[in-house]
């Protein structure tokens, strides 16, 4: 999957940048507690905490950064949007990397220790601009993490869930990207007991997912 990054403005001659849900099973008439279609899964994921502001979790390069370390920082946020959670993010790409359109370059990234490679490709600069510079730049891994996949379910169903189960989900783990992970979660909503029933969670370079 190629995933589009809008460029960003910087000041010098390089510019970069380039830059499911549970359901209830009912039970028979009468019972006071549903019965699970299937084992309940054993971790609670609670809210998590609003994301930090994104230019002080990832702050911008200086004025005469090289374009090597403007694209660094492109990626560096492409990398916070697909775990969704913060935590310590590095980035690299080769020092004489070119801003050339059809320029195509291998750069890395860690999350929380987690290395991911990134294929890059270089466009062209915008007709309005030279500062602005378009890529593409897709993720050979994907990242999901424990807290990402709470922002989602919470953000997802908002003030109807009470909480969330899921199968033991690292705080961050390397999975295949856009493909059904063998980590699934249920909600439980208000006033609602656990069905047993769940729903496998996939990364994208835009984070989790749950469909």
């Amino acid at each position: 999957m190629r995933s589009k990054i809008m460029p960003l403005l910087i000041a010098g001659s390089l510019a970069l940048l380039a830059t499911g849900c549970g359901s209830d099973s009912g039970g028979s008439e009468g019972s006071a507690t549903p019965k699970p279609d299937g084992p309940v899964l054993p971790q609670r994921l609670e809210k998590p905490p609003a994301m930090p502001d994104e230019d002080k979790a990832q702050p911008s390069p200086a004025a005469d950064a090289s374009f090597s370390e403007n694209l660094a920082y492109e990626l560096r946020r492409k990398t916070l949007d697909m775990a969704k959670a913060p935590g310590k993010i590095t980035a690299n790409c080769p020092a004489d990397v070119s801003s050339k359109s059809g320029t195509v370059v291998t750069c890395k990234t860690t999350y929380e220790g987690l290395e991911v490679e990134w294929s890059v490709r270089i466009g062209d600069k915008a007709a309005f601009s030279n500062n602005y510079v378009d890529f593409t730049a897709t993720p050979k891994q994907g990242i999901l993490t424990r807290d990402g996949v709470a922002r989602l379910l919470y953000g997802n169903y908002r003030d109807s869930i009470d909480y969330a189960l899921c199968n033991n989900i690292p705080k961050a783990v390397l999975v295949p990207l856009d493909v059904k992970s063998k980590y699934a979660c249920e909600v439980v909503m208000k006033g609602k007991q656990p069905t047993g029933y769940s729903e496998p969670v996939r990364a994208t370079d835009a984070g989790p997912r749950s469909f």
